[in-house]
This record gives structure tokens, C-alpha cells and sequence, in this order.
């Protein structure tokens, strides 16, 4: 059996959305500020981030549209500074299921698609080939960009853009009946050159529409490199009461 640790490494400076709280870690105590009888000592430290930072899973609450979330929840009714009463990550149970991995980059005979590149149906159907699609599967959709986790500004694509599925492949998706799916970019989906995240259709047809958990900023260079295409995922956010998200270490089992 083999383990596929799926999660970015998170240190300060690495790669991640403006749009929410900085990571930071430090010690506030360290080894010597304090010993105990017999000369023992302890550290530990402080962790702040962002719930949307890191490899993380968006809840259903994350997005809405035109005020309504998932199943025509209207967004104001449920949410308060303590967090949302409905849709919140809580609501997601453990995944221990079938993965499927869709190298989309190594279809088309590259480590790492274009800056930009929409991930289309056909895509994901010829990535698939004669591997089976279930209703109930995890999708992991494969572009390569993990690769570039290293350089934050090239992994941002900001000026450049970033690859990712398009709303036609999101509804192929849909259309088969997947649990969740996830990929390696921040935003899961195709962000066009100097486009930011002003529009996130994507977001909308899965999350809002369809009630599909996402997971983000994979790490699938590994699955690739070893050529798997299917596995047992173990995929189990934090219980956090209320939240949009939480950081995640997705586990891909091959026998």
C-alpha cells in the first residue's frame, strides 16, 4: 500500500489568495523561557490563517448567488459573525471513497498546461478514457500547476492567469454525480490573464447549483509522476462550527 500525502506544504510566504487572512505561525514560547523542576522545557506556538489557505475544502456557505446558497438557502437568514447556521463546513462528512485523478496536463503531453488553459468536457472524457466515472466519486483534476507552488507569483498567475475547468466541464461533472472534486490551483477553476477572481462561474454551477464540495490548492504532482488514476481518498476537513472552509490533508490509498 502507498500513501499520496495530496496537501501543500504551509509555511509563511507561501502562495495564496488576497482575498483572505494571511498565514502566520510563530513561537510564542520557546525551549529555555520556561523549565520545570528537573530541567524539562516546552515550546509552542500560534497559527493564524485564513479558512480559504493552504490545500482547503470550500463548504457550500462559501459562494452564493444573487443571495441564495446551495438549495435556495437564503444567505442572510443563516449567517452572523459566529459563522453560518447552514452549509457550513461542519456539514461535510469524512470522504473515504473512490478518487479518480483526470491528468488533463499529461494528456496533452505536458507536466503543466498553459497560463489560462479552460479544462474542457472533452478533456476530462478523454483523460478519464475507459476508466469509469460513478456517481459518488472524487474527481482530482489535473493541470500540472502544483509544480509551481515554489514561486508564488508564478502560482498566483495574476498577469499570466491560471488553467482550470471551465463551466462546460463543470457541468460534465455534475452531470456524472460526483461528491466532491478538487484540483491544484487556487481557485480550483480557468482564471483568464489579469482576469483575478471577479467571476467564478465555476464556483457557482458546483457549490451553489449543484451542492458539490471543492477542495483546492492540491498537490497532484506525485499522482502524475506515478501515473494513478485511481485510489482510495481520505478527505477530512476540521470540524469548524459555522465556517466557510477549512485546511485539509487529503490522503490518496493505493492498494
Amino acid at each position: 500500500m502507498k500513501v499520496f500525502d495530496l496537501a501543500q506544504p504551509m509555511r509563511r510566504g507561501m502562495p495564496q489568495s488576497p482575498n483572505h487572512p494571511i498565514y502566520q505561525h510563530a513561537l510564542v514560547r520557546r525551549h529555555g523561557d520556561v523549565i520545570r523542576a528537573g530541567g524539562g522545557s516546552a515550546a509552542n506556538d500560534i497559527l493564524v490563517l485564513g479558512t480559504h489557505v493552504g490545500t482547503h475544502v470550500d463548504a457550500l456557505a462559501h459562494v452564493s448567488q444573487d443571495g441564495l446558497l446551495h438549495g435556495g438557502v437564503v444567505a442572510a437568514d443563516v449567517q452572523s459573525d459566529a459563522g453560518f447556521a447552514r452549509l457550513g463546513i461542519d456539514e461535510f462528512p469524512p470522504y473515504v471513497g473512490r478518487g479518480v485523478f483526470l491528468d488533463v496536463a499529461a494528456l496533452h503531453g505536458v507536466e503543466i498546461l498553459p497560463p489560462g488553459y479552460e479544462v474542457t468536457a472533452g478533456d476530462l472524457a478523454a483523460a478519464a478514457g475507459d476508466l469509469k466515472i460513478n456517481p459518488g466519486d472524487a474527481i482530482l483534476v489535473g493541470t500540472g500547476w502544483s509544480r509551481r507552488f515554489g514561486d508564488p507569483i508564478s502560482f498566483l498567475g495574476t498577469a499570466e492567469g491560471v488553467p482550470g475547468p471551465g463551466p462546460e466541464a463543470a457541468r460534465w461533472l455534475v452531470a456524472k454525480g460526483v461528491t466532491v472534486t478538487g484540483a491544484e490551483t487556487i481557485a480550483y477553476e480557468r482564471i483568464a490573464p489579469a482576469a483575478g477572481h471577479a467571476s467564478l462561474p465555476v464556483h457557482r454551477i458546483l457549490l451553489v447549483e449543484a451542492g458539490i464540495n471543492i477542495v483546492e490548492t492540491m498537490l497532484l504532482s506525485g499522482l502524475a509522476d506515478a501515473g494513478v488514476k485511481e485510489f482510495q481518498l481520505i478527505l477530512a476537513p476540521l470540524r469548524l462550527i459555522g465556517a466557510t472552509g477549512s485546511p485539509v490533508r487529503p490522503l490518496a490509498v493505493v492498494p
